[in-house]
């Protein structure tokens, strides 16, 4: 691994000096492409208005007809952590602008597979829905939303996936309305925003359309909440349904989504941490915390991205994501008690399954060549054996040991369909997953039955005689586009790290800020001296270093192998407590080799 330290652009952390950051900080958020203290301003009303949404307007005016005629909307979720924070926004803020009949419905993984199918259509109406509302998915759903409206529904797509390509052309589907900031046409600056944070924006507009229609009318204008300015440019007030407090619940869809953290998105996060921070969270949010032993007085982007996200994520891959919408919009403490120690349990069995899984896929993987070579430039495993729900987290395994372009498949488990394997991948920088699918799909037609995604995560549906040709089309592909410099495993950290900035108070500051995809948290680079190390738990590696002069416990989870008396380390920083006192340690990220 090569570690690569950011550029630091000198007059952009003078700025933020000058501003009052903290010098830790400017240098930071600098090498992270922040130039003034106005970009870390998190206040809602720097939020993109909804009026540059596409679709968004429109999407009010069918909402508040559905909620003015007393129509019943049901809401189509996916099955991971957007989907199910999106699903739970919708019907908490559906519910609060008026509307009497929302339900939603959720596809099972296995019977069902993904998105708005034309069977799940009609499982909405034969619900007694009028309207349907996609969150998180839909903008390839062409027919499911054809059944829909021909079943005499009325079809709201919301979603943030990229939109299919048919002979080089965009194609949408005949919704009756689609809001998504990645269609044609769409000004929306943050096409990162994630599924949750699409429908909020949608509620965001509504609220502003009734407000136009007089539907609320106890108001008193010297108390105006904070809010994003509206289309009609007007802000709400505490006569009107508050919508911020639905930002927990935004933040954390976005935050496991791992979509990247541009400006807005930021923003969404920072505001639904400060409401989580303060105790105003949902019930099941809470409930999520508490089966995690963690404490959401001190929240940070870390717990909603490998504590609380993970939970939810697990009821989709094994379970049923009802599960996790029920845990989300309940208001019963006890409920969510219960349903989060359901979650939680559910979670602990996907750890074994993925276990098992894991060892078996490092096994063929690293069948595919010799020991000392380097690895094929793409990476296809199957095995009868594994789980489809777990085959993405697999995938993400081994193009993190491997560092290649890696699809994992399983075989469908639904009835009538086990001919059939489903797939999961993950990417390195600079291979565009979907774009390699939808190249591969043009050179093999028929080959790909199915597939969607984004740069760095796709899926897709191949008959099981295919996986051959799937297999060299894949690692075509990536020979065409892949280079050495690609291909050298290289991490970006921030360099040294002062001797002065090594502080708990200092680690608990960094801790507090919104980081994640695209905002990446600290890492640290630098020579260290290894003065002590031991196995933990049989698969970490603890030690013992001297840091610029001063000894500091360190950790390099899931390695065992001992590094030298002199190596390069990059790190982040962490506090642990022991009998009463709080101390800094480093958590390894990677060495150079």
């Amino acid at each position: 691994m090569k570690l690569l330290t950011r550029d630091v652009p000198p007059r952009a952390v003078w700025a933020l000096e000058q501003a009052g950051v903290h010098p830790l900080l400017a240098r930071l958020f600098a090498a992270r492409g922040v130039a003034s203290k106005d970009e870390l301003d998190d206040g809602l009303s720097r939020l993109l208005p909804p009026s540059h949404l596409l679709g968004a307007a429109q999407a009010a005016v069918l909402l508040a007809d559905a909620i003015e005629k007393n129509l019943r909307i049901c809401v189509v979720a996916d099955y991971d952590c957007d989907g199910a924070t999106a699903c739970a926004v919708a019907l908490r803020g559906l519910r609060l602008l008026g509307a009497q009949h929302a339900s939603y419905l959720v596809p099972d993984r296995v019977l069902d597979g993904y998105g708005l199918t034309a069977k799940i259509a009609q499982r909405v109406k034969d619900g007694g829905a009028d309207v349907l509302v996609t969150v998180d998915n839909g903008i390839a759903s062409f027919d499911g939303v054809a059944a829909a409206r021909a079943l005499g529904l009325q079809v709201l797509v919301t979603d943030h996936h990229l939109c299919a390509l048919v002979e080089g052309q965009v194609q949408l589907p005949e919704a009756n309305v689609i809001v998504n900031p990645n269609q044609p046409g769409c000004a929306f600056e943050s096409k990162s925003i994630a599924g949750v944070g699409v429908m909020f924006y949608v509620l965001l507009a509504l609220r502003a359309e009734l407000r136009q229609r007089g539907a609320f009318t106890s108001v008193r204008a010297e108390l105006v909440e904070a809010s994003p300015s509206t289309s009609s440019g007007r802000t709400a007030t505490p006569g009107e349904p508050r919508l911020d407090t639905l930002l927990p619940l935004v933040a954390l869809g976005t935050v496991a989504d791992v979509v990247r953290l541009d400006a807005n998105n930021r923003r969404l996060v920072a505001q639904g941490l400060k409401r989580v921070r303060a105790g105003a969270l949902p019930a099941g949010m809470a409930a999520l915390f508490r089966a995690t032993s963690r404490k959401s007085s001190v929240a940070t982007t870390f717990d909603f991205g490998f504590a609380l996200g993970p939970r939810i994520n697990a009821a989709g891959r094994l379970s049923d994501m009802t599960l996790g919408i029920e845990c989300l919009i309940t208001d019963d403490a006890s409920r969510a008690d219960e349903l989060a120690n359901m979650l939680d349990g559910i979670n602990r069995e996907r750890r074994e399954i993925e276990g098992e899984m894991r060892e078996q896929a490092f096994a063929i993987a690293e069948s595919l060549f010799d020991e000392g070579d380097e690895p094929p430039p793409a990476i296809c495993v199957f095995d009868p054996d594994f789980h489809e729900g777990v085959v993405g987290i697999v995938a993400s395994r081994i193009k993190d040991k491997l560092h290649r372009p890696s699809f994992v498949f399983a075989a469908s488990q639904a009835p009538g369909k086990e001919h059939e394997l489903k797939g999961s991948g993950r990417s390195i920088a600079g291979f565009h997953l979907r774009d390699a699918l939808d190249l591969m799909a043009k050179r093999h037609p028929g080959m790909l039955l199915r597939f969607g995604g984004h740069a760095m995560a796709a899926g897709c549906t191949i008959e099981e005689d295919q996986l051959d040709q799937f297999d060299e089309a894949f690692s075509q592909v990536a020979l065409e586009w892949l280079d050495a410099a690609t291909l050298t495993r290289s991490l970006q950290t921030d360099g040294a790290l002062s001797p002065e900035y090594r502080r708990v108070d200092l680690v608990d500051t960094l801790h507090a800020e919104v980081w994640g995809q695209g905002f990446a948290a600290p890492t640290f680079s630098e020579e260290v001296e290894v003065l002590s190390q031991r196995l933990v738990g049989e698969k970490h590696l603890s030690l013992k270093l001297r840091h610029q002069g001063q000894p500091v416990d360190a950790i390099w989870f899931g390695h065992t192998e001992p590094l030298p008396a002199r190596v390069k380390i990059a790190f982040r920083l962490d506090a642990e407590e022991w009998q009463g006192r709080r101390a800094v340690k480093f958590l390894i990220e990677g060495v150079e080799r």
